[in-house]
C-alpha cells in the first residue's frame, strides 16, 4: 500500500510557505530561549514595564466582567473609546480623527503593523527602514509581500534616520517609510525639525509614512512630535499607538490605528477576517485608562527618568560608552571596545554573571556592537546588574 503522509522534516519544510522560511527566528526570542535555562537571572533584556497595571484600570475591567460585557464589539472597536481616542489625540497633538470611521481599535500595536502593511503594500513594494529598528519590521514588511530597504543610523547622530539617506534609496518600487520614535532599541527621539524633512519627502515622491508611537508618552526632558501633525502629513500618514507601555498594559494587548478614512477601511477587512475585535474587556479597561490615568502616566515616567539617568551614569562608570537616550526605558551601549560581537558579549555576560541583555545585532545589521539594557525593572536590580557588567568587563578586558 503507498505511504500517503509522512513525517519526515523535510517534507514538512517543503510544506511551509516560502516568505515564512526565509524569515529568521527573532533573534530576541532566539536570546531568550536560552535565558530561559538559567537560574538566578537578573534580567535587563524584556522591554516590558515592572509596573503592575494601575488598581483601577484592573478595577474597570473587573466591573466589565460583573456586568457582563463579553460580548464581540463593532470590528472598528467600542465607540466610547475611539471618541475617547479621538479626544487625547486632539488634545495632545491638535489632530482631528473622525471616532466612527478614522480610528481602528487593535490587538496591540503588533497587529496594526501587520495590517496597516499588508492593506497598502503589493509583491515587490518597498519598504524603507531605520537600522537598527524593532526586530518585527522587516520581517512584517516581508510577510505582506514587501521588501524591508535598511538605512542605517549611527551613534554619533544620535540613531535619527536621515532624510538625505532615505532620499538616495528611493525607487520607483519605495512605497512606504516606516519609522518609531521614540525608538526601540536605542531610545532615540527624532527632533521635530528632522521629521520635517522626511515629510518633505513623503509629499515630494507621494509616499505613506507608517509612523509607530508605541513609546510617545515615555519621553524625557524634550518633546514628542507626532508625524501625522505635521504641515499635510495627517492624510499621508498611518498613526500606531497603544495602551502597553504608557499605561503598563503589555498584556492587555490593546491599541490602536488613526489613518485616512479609506485606507482605515482596507485595513479593517483585513482586521475583521482575522481577529474580528479586540477583547472587550481590554477595551473597557483601556476607556478607564483614557479618562483617568494621566497620574499613573506621570508617575511612572518620573520612575523611568530616575533609572535613565543612573543605568547611562552606571554603563560610563564600568566603560561601556553609551548616548543620552530620550524616549522609551531603553540604553543601548556599545560594546565595540570589547573585541566581542554582541551575541557573544551577551551569551558570555548571561553564561559568566547571569545578567540578561539583548544583542544589538537583533534588531539589525548596524545594531551589532551595541546591547540593549532596558530599564524597565527596580532600581535595585539595575544597580546589581551593572556592578555584575562591570566585573564581567575586568575579567574579560
Amino acid at each position: 500500500m503507498t505511504e500517503i503522509y509522512s513525517t519526515s522534516v523535510g517534507t514538512f519544510d517543503s510544506l511551509v510557505s516560502r516568505k515564512v522560511n526565509a524569515i529568521p527566528p527573532s533573534g530576541i526570542r532566539k536570546f531568550f530561549d536560552l535565558l530561559s535555562s538559567v537560574e538566578g537571572v537578573i534580567s535587563l533584556g524584556v522591554g516590558e514595564p515592572d509596573f503592575v497595571t494601575p488598581w483601577h484600570i484592573r478595577e474597570a475591567a473587573r466591573y466589565s466582567l460583573e456586568k457582563g460585557y463579553t460580548m464581540y464589539t463593532s470590528n472598528y472597536g467600542l465607540l466610547k473609546l475611539r471618541q475617547g481616542l479621538a479626544k487625547y489625540l486632539e488634545l495632545h497633538y491638535g489632530l482631528v480623527y473622525r471616532p466612527e470611521s478614522e480610528i481602528l481599535i487593535t490587538v496591540g500595536v503588533s497587529e496594526g503593523l501587520d495590517i496597516a502593511l499588508r492593506a497598502i503594500l503589493n509583491p515587490g513594494d518597498e519598504v524603507i527602514i531605520p537600522d537598527p529598528c524593532y526586530v518585527a519590521y522587516p520581517s512584517d514588511i516581508i510577510l505582506a509581500g514587501g521588501v524591508p530597504i535598511s538605512i542605517p543610523t549611527y551613534e554619533e547622530n544620535n540613531f535619527v534616520i536621515k532624510a538625505r539617506d532615505i532620499e538616495a534609496q528611493i525607487t520607483k518600487q519605495t512605497k512606504v517609510i516606516l519609522i518609531g520614535y521614540p525608538a526601540n532599541p536605542t531610545g532615540a527621539v527624532m527632533p521635530k525639525e528632522e521629521l520635517g524633512e522626511v515629510a518633505e519627502l513623503a509629499r515630494k515622491y507621494n509616499l505613506l509614512v507608517i509612523s509607530d508611537e508605541i513609546y510617545a508618552r515615555l519621553i524625557y526632558g524634550t518633546d514628542h512630535t507626532c508625524f501625522a501633525s505635521l504641515p499635510g502629513m495627517k492624510e499621508q500618514t498611518i498613526l500606531l499607538g497603544g495602551f502597553s507601555k504608557s499605561y503598563a498594559m503589555t498584556g492587555w494587548r490593546i491599541a490602536y490605528i488613526a489613518a485616512n478614512q479609506q485606507l482605515l477601511a482596507a485595513m479593517t477587512k483585513i482586521h475583521q477576517y482575522t481577529m474580528l475585535s479586540a477583547p472587550t474587556i481590554a477595551q473597557m479597561a483601556a476607556i478607564e485608562a483614557l479618562e483617568n490615568g494621566e497620574g499613573e502616566i506621570q508617575r511612572m515616567v518620573q520612575e523611568y527618568d530616575r533609572r535613565r539617568r543612573i543605568i547611562v551614569k552606571r554603563l560610563s562608570e564600568i566603560g561601556l560608552s553609551c548616548f543620552e537616550p530620550k524616549g522609551a526605558f531603553y540604553a543601548f551601549p556599545s560594546i565595540k571596545a570589547t573585541g566581542m560581537t554582541s551575541e557573544e558579549f551577551a551569551e558570555k555576560l548571561l553564561v559568566e554573571e547571569k545578567v540578561a541583555v539583548v544583542p544589538g545585532s537583533a534588531f539589525g545589521e548596524h545594531g551589532e556592537g551595541f546591547i540593549r539594557c532596558c530599564y524597565a525593572t527596580s532600581l535595585a536590580n539595575i544597580e546589581e546588574a551593572l556592578s555584575r557588567m562591570g566585573r564581567f568587563l575586568k575579567k574579560n578586558r
